[in-house]
């Protein structure tokens, strides 16, 4: 298509995986949009419910074949998410309800599946923990692949399709409502150039999925899909969050460019992989990787982090019906203490919101899941709960290095409590004759305002403290970055946030304890300066973004930067905080 019959537009969204492509796009099918209400008589009900259960069995049969195909080496969240929809698929919710909808209202199967879908999803609404609430894209993701097998749809590209895109695949841009986990999965099979969505956040799967895929993406484009016609133009800045479809030549030439630049930076950042993050005045920076699974260890070595600064257990609890027990906790964390090979490796406690129990048959109403019982306050109110991952983790750290992070943290008498119980796990172990660390080292994650103001009364009991930029500033500005309408407002620099990360840093300065931060802003570079400036030498960030963050380092001294931070911490303007910023990243 011509520029002069389809001129060209921009569209803003989430940006969750870096890079620049330039491509076609590649419409997927949105089997929801397509679905539509009519009656029968009587005598075809039964005959419509059989149909509805071949779907549900086609479905079913296509998930266990993808399981199946997965390579040993897949990222293990691609395991999870099949393993979940598969388990949605069992739930009587989507598998009896619809039937009871066909006899009640006499109504066609995809029209009884996408009400009883629309009803699940409101309930998920009501819930207002970011991770939780966004779990509702798993049921509609599932119902959208029944409704596919129903309407007789492909859920993949056809043999015909795969053949005459062999060539150019690199080249498609995939453009949908939303990316299915499964839809990932086959798509992994192919060399796409990127992929954008209408929907979805920053900890929505499909984000998850999107740096495990290593692909330029952008979430939450809004209506993406509506506007971008099959086989058009566009180029997808996973950098800045743009899409720019239809572009003109000058735009294209311009991306092409940015392009290339990018691509050329990244196999140049491939060369200090081995090289140690010092700054130019001789200080060592620790350069540490965030992780969900054993299996992410390899990308932690791969990326030559100095070892791991935030293990979120909370991953072994989730898509199940039980509770790892003690064993198979220990046997996870054994796992990734060894293949480390004493390596520091922090494991963050349980950390789950109030509205989703580990039971994820039991669900606990409450008007705001965010500030309820979540965190180190549900593993005190289920102090058996906490005591068996407290002596898994005990009996890990025999095996490496092992350092015990607490999530949440508000008040010192939360902190007690979490060491009286950490006491008698190892006073359980003793009895057992089970060997453990006796010299382990416990912190803290800052990530409640309360607890970054208090934070000299915290570093002056634990062994050291990790500031959780994430919730610190969704927790101080009241904002949900997932929310569109306020989205714009989460800014991390924020003189507030600034502050309260500043006085963390000091506290642990004063008293002789490491302090790390472990949030999105220890894996944005923009910010590496600046926080090394505040007096920073422990970050800890998804594995991707290691060497961008080690070049910042290695082009830093501590000195000038000092100075320039006191300036920053000065200013009570976002705005001019910003264009200091820009400059203070300029300083060598």
């Amino acid at each position: 298509m011509s520029n002069l019959t389809n001129p060209s537009f921009s569209i803003h969204g989430v940006a969750v995986s870096s890079g620049i492509a330039i491509g076609q796009a590649h419409l997927v099918s949105n089997a929801l949009l397509e679905v539509v209400h009519y009656q029968l008589p009587k005598h075809l009900i039964e005959t419509e419910i059989d149909r509805f259960n071949e779907a549900i069995a086609s479905v079913k049969f296509e998930l266990e074949q993808i399981n199946h195909s997965l390579r040993k080496n897949a990222p293990a969240e691609l395991s999870a998410f099949v393993g979940t929809h598969l388990m949605m698929l069992e739930d009587k919710s989507l598998t009896e309800v619809p039937q009871d909808i066909i006899r009640r209202e006499q109504c066609n199967a995809e029209w009884a599946i996408k009400l009883q879908m629309d009803d699940i999803v409101e309930q998920f609404e009501q819930i207002e923990d970011v991770y939780f609430r966004e779990r509702k894209q798993d049921v509609v993701q599932v119902v959208e692949r029944i409704i596919k097998a129903l309407l007789g749809h492909p859920s993949q590209l056809s043999s015909e399709q795969q053949i005459s895109a062999m060539h150019q695949e690199r080249k498609l841009i995939l453009v949908a409502h939303d990316i299915s986990p499964a839809d990932a999965i086959q798509f992994k099979q192919h060399q796409f150039a990127a992929f954008i969505t209408d929907v979805g956040g920053v900890t929505s799967h499909t984000a998850i999925l999107a740096r495990s895929l290593n692909i330029p993406s952008i979430v939450a484009l809004q209506r993406a899909r509506d506007l971008i016609n099959d086989g058009e133009l566009i180029i997808v800045d996973g950098n800045l969050g743009i899409v720019i479809v239809s572009p003109s030549k000058e735009i294209l030439a311009e991306y092409k460019l940015r392009q290339d630049q990018w691509e050329l930076e990244q196999q140049k950042l491939k060369r200090i992989k081995s090289t140690k993050a010092v700054t130019i005045d001789g200080i060592s920076i620790d350069l540490l990787a965030n992780i969900e699974v054993p299996e992410d260890v390899a990308a932690v070595k791969l990326a030559g982090a100095t070892g791991i600064g935030l293990y979120r257990t909370e991953f072994l609890f989730m898509n199940r019906h039980d509770t790892p027990d003690e064993e198979e906790q220990f046997l996870a964390y054994k796992a990734v203490a060894e293949a480390m090979k004493g390596a520091p490796v922090t494991i963050r406690t349980l950390d789950i919101g109030a509205d989703k129990q580990v039971n994820s048959d039991t669900v606990v109403s409450c008007a705001n899941p965010a500030l309820g019982l979540r965190a180190i306050r549900l593993c005190l109110a289920e102090p058996q709960l906490f005591h068996t991952q407290l002596r898994a983790l005990l009996r890990a750290s025999h095996f490496g290095h092992i350092k015990i992070l607490i999530p949440m943290l508000c008040t010192l008498s939360e902190l007690r409590q979490t060491k009286l119980l950490l006491e008698r796990a190892k006073q359980s172990l003793r009895k057992d004759n089970i060997p453990f660390d006796e010299n382990i080292t416990l912190g803290g994650m800052i990530e409640i305002p309360a607890a970054a103001i208090n934070a000299e009364a915290f570093a002056n009991e634990l062994d050291f403290l990790s500031i959780g930029t994430n919730d610190l500033i969704q927790y101080t500005l009241a904002i949900d970055r997932t929310d569109d309408a306020v989205a714009h407002l989460y800014n991390p620099l924020h003189p507030s946030i600034l502050k309260l990360i500043s006085m963390t840093i000091k506290a642990g300065i004063k008293l002789g304890k490491s302090v790390s931060v472990c949030g999105e802003m220890a894996g944005d570079a923009r910010f590496t300066k600046l926080l090394l400036g505040m007096g920073l030498q422990q970050l800890s960030m998804h594995p991707s973004h290691i060497l961008s963050v080690k070049q910042q380092v290695l082009h830093s001294q501590l000195a000038e930067l000092k100075v320039q931070a006191r300036k920053v911490l000065n200013l009570t303007d976002i705005e001019k905080i910003e264009l200091n910023l820009a400059k203070f990243n300029q300083i060598q």
